[in-house]
């Protein structure tokens, strides 16, 4: 009739995580109940972080002729209220453990309801019931004030109340129980007509049930009546069905009738399985496939008043048949708490709960209750307070400077809407602008004697492979796509091959052309068109086709960077394979070498336009530039790294333009009388005559 115990320590367990009170004491009544309360108990609290402060057991027996044992166990009883942490106890054993522990605390300090220290927050179990007896109507509860406790489901009865208040016990007969508990209750007697009583100490026939206070007797129905009320009319409806059956046999083999026949209990249990009834409370009542008819706990609240009365306050229900979320309900804003408490302060922990950037760091030789609140590791954050871990953030997340949260990283690439983006694009146009205006000069003035010298056809070649230089550094500004990803490295490449091919192929021309004027040399069949077409393409062809083997294999594509900074998502190329990607830098700068040493080797040669010296000066600004690429874009992520290779295109490009066509464009358009065969024929000849 009752509900299984099991749900009561859940339900205990439910409680304690909800109101967040994880360090508690025990105080449990010492017999078998007690010890099997604290075997099943123990484990849970354990697997659902609770700690026990302690574990008090309370004697079954008491020796009150032995004072020494008198004071050792006030002594033991007071010891656990040193633990200030601890604010919250439970309470397993039945009314005569509870009046024995009460009596115990006013026996050990007279004024203990005075006392702030002695002033607990009291969970107490089903099996104790708030009642004193008469030898005890001195007493109160207002030490447990506040106490939260389980309680058997019940209900108002309709006419309760009223039958008890019509009770009297000296019109019933035969009824010894009443008239007994008549005068324990009320302190009085009934006259005696055989001998003499004091006026004050008989029974004047006027006292009533609901002038007693609560701790003597409660009008109300508890739960332990409540079940014993619903048993009897289970077994009436069980007997009633089982009468009414037609499998029943009214009469027995010997032709007894039915008032003759001794019914056996083991005949109701088949009807009591089945039934079904609505009692007076409204209730509708049967057994479960378990046999248990119990539908779960009340949850109480116990106040108390300064005339020693107390009222039982609903405050919540354990319900284990509900849904999940709603098998614990608590009225929290309904509770009345013990005195030196309010619904903010009732904390009872054994460390302080740790805010949300921190995480549980536990003591050593402490329980795993007992901890150190220590920061976060940096990279990770701890939302919620008292986290056992921190987490980390999803990968496009990062945490707050409090470590308290994430929040969302900002997408990272360099665009043409912010101020480097602008300023790189317009150096790029600019320079480009430039080389066209340098191309129109050279066509315009194309059979000049300056730019007749070492190839026509090469030196526009150059310029416009410069322009195209200029113009493929803008495929690295802006929101990276699929076509820029695969074009922008390897069109670079190429072209900048193409231009180092050509300033490679106008040094060797004045090594060749100066070699082929001995008298006697073999060289003059390589001067011409042929050589110079042939060194540009086969170069040209190298790096194309180390081009086209990477974008087949391994090509670059647009890639989210979560990783490389704390703040920000790097919207980048990916360039698929790094071998490759560097083996065209290398190759690149391979040819720079070259061109290199060739020109600082002919700076010197004799001739009326020699541009050695200034590819020389120029192919040392553009290898100087690469050198220190390689280094700085290691060290930098994000629209950084692309910026440095930005601007090494436009820095080393911007070299070879003015460094090798300045000189020129100086002579056609600011000096035109230099510009002339016979000037040409006279630099010649002082120059070979030195």
């Amino acid at each position: 009739m009752v509900p299984n115990e099991a749900h009561q320590n859940m339900g205990i367990i439910r409680l304690l995580l909800h109101l967040r009170w994880l360090w508690v004491g025990l105080f449990a009544v010492d017999d078998e109940s007690g010890e099997h309360f604290l075997k099943v108990l123990e484990p849970l609290l354990a697997q659902n972080g609770i700690c026990l402060a302690f574990i008090y057991r309370i004697p079954r027996k008491y020796y009150w002729n032995d004072l020494g044992y008198i004071s050792h166990l006030l002594l033991d009883i007071y010891l656990p209220y040193r633990d200030r942490k601890a604010n919250t106890y439970l309470f397993y054993g039945e009314s005569l453990a509870l009046i024995a522990f009460n009596m115990f605390m006013l026996l050990g300090n007279p004024r203990y309801k005075e006392v702030l220290l002695l002033r607990k927050i009291w969970i107490m179990t089903a099996q104790v019931d708030f009642a004193l007896g008469s030898h005890q109507r001195a007493w109160d509860f207002q030490f447990f004030h506040g106490t939260i406790f389980f309680a058997i489901h019940s209900d108002e009865v309709l006419g309760f109340q009223s039958f008890l208040k019509g009770i009297k016990p000296y019109e019933e007969q035969g009824n010894g129980f009443l008239k007994e508990f008549w005068e324990q209750a009320f302190d009085c007697s009934y006259s005696n007509p055989q001998g003499t009583m004091e006026i004050n100490e008989t029974c004047t026939r006027e006292e009533r049930l609901e002038s007693l206070p609560g701790h003597l007797f409660e009008l109300s129905m508890t739960g332990h009546s409540y079940s014993i009320y619903n048993a009897v009319y289970a077994v009436a409806h069980a007997l009633h069905a089982m009468y009414s059956s037609k499998s029943y046999d009214r009469t027995t083999d010997s032709g007894q009738g039915v008032d003759h026949y001794v019914l056996q209990s083991w005949q109701v249990h088949p009807f009591l399985q089945g039934i079904s009834f609505n009692n007076s409370a409204g209730e509708t009542l049967s057994f479960k496939e378990n046999r248990e008819m119990g539908d779960g706990y009340d949850i109480m609240n116990l106040v108390t008043f300064p005339n020693k009365s107390f009222y039982r306050a609903k405050i919540g229900r354990m319900d284990f048949n509900a849904p999940e979320g709603q098998k614990l309900i608590v009225h929290e804003n309904v509770i009345v708490w013990q005195k030196s408490f309010n619904q903010m302060e009732a904390i009872s922990l054994c460390s302080d709960l740790c805010n949300p950037g921190y995480h549980k760091k536990k003591k050593e030789g402490e329980k795993f209750c007992c901890y150190d609140c220590v920061p976060c590791p940096e990279g990770e954050i701890s939302s919620q307070r008292d986290m056992d871990d921190c987490i980390k953030c999803p990968s496009d997340q990062y945490p707050t400077k409090t470590q308290d949260g994430c929040v969302p990283k900002t997408l990272s690439f360099l665009s043409f809407h912010e101020p480097l983006g602008i300023s790189l694009a317009s150096i790029a146009i600019s320079l480009a602008l430039i080389t066209t205006v340098v191309l129109g000069i050279f066509v315009k003035h194309k059979n000049t004697p300056v730019v007749k010298a070492n190839n026509r056809d090469i030196t526009y070649i150059l310029l416009i492979a410069l322009l195209l230089c200029f113009l493929s550094s803008l495929l690295f500004i802006g929101q990276p796509t699929k076509v820029s990803c695969f074009l922008r490295q390897s069109a670079f490449s190429i072209i900048f091959s193409v231009a180092v091919s050509c300033v490679l192929v106008k040094t060797l021309t004045v090594v060749v052309a100066f070699m082929a004027t001995k008298p006697g040399s073999g060289m003059r069949k390589w001067v011409g068109k042929r050589l110079a077409n042939s060194i540009i393409f086969s170069c040209s062809l190298i790096q194309v086709s180390i081009s086209m083997v990477w974008l087949a294999t391994s090509p670059p594509f647009p890639y989210f960077d979560t990783v490389s900074l704390t703040e920000e998502i790097i919207f980048e190329c990916n360039e698929g394979s790094e071998f490759m990607f560097y083996l065209v830098l290398g190759y690149m700068g391979l040819l720079s070498i070259i061109s290199l040493t060739v020109a600082f080797l002919a700076r010197k040669l004799p001739d009326s336009f020699n541009e050695a010296k200034f590819i020389t000066f120029s192919m040392l600004i553009f290898c100087s530039v690469w050198l220190s690429f390689f280094p700085t874009y290691l060290s930098t992520k994000g629209k950084s790294m692309v910026a440095v290779e930005i601007f090494s295109i436009l820095v080393s490009s911007g070299g070879l333009l003015g460094c090798i066509f300045s000189p020129k464009c100086y002579i056609i358009v600011l000096r035109p009388e230099l510009n002339r065969r016979e000037q040409l024929i006279r630099r010649k000849n002082n120059n070979c005559n030195s």
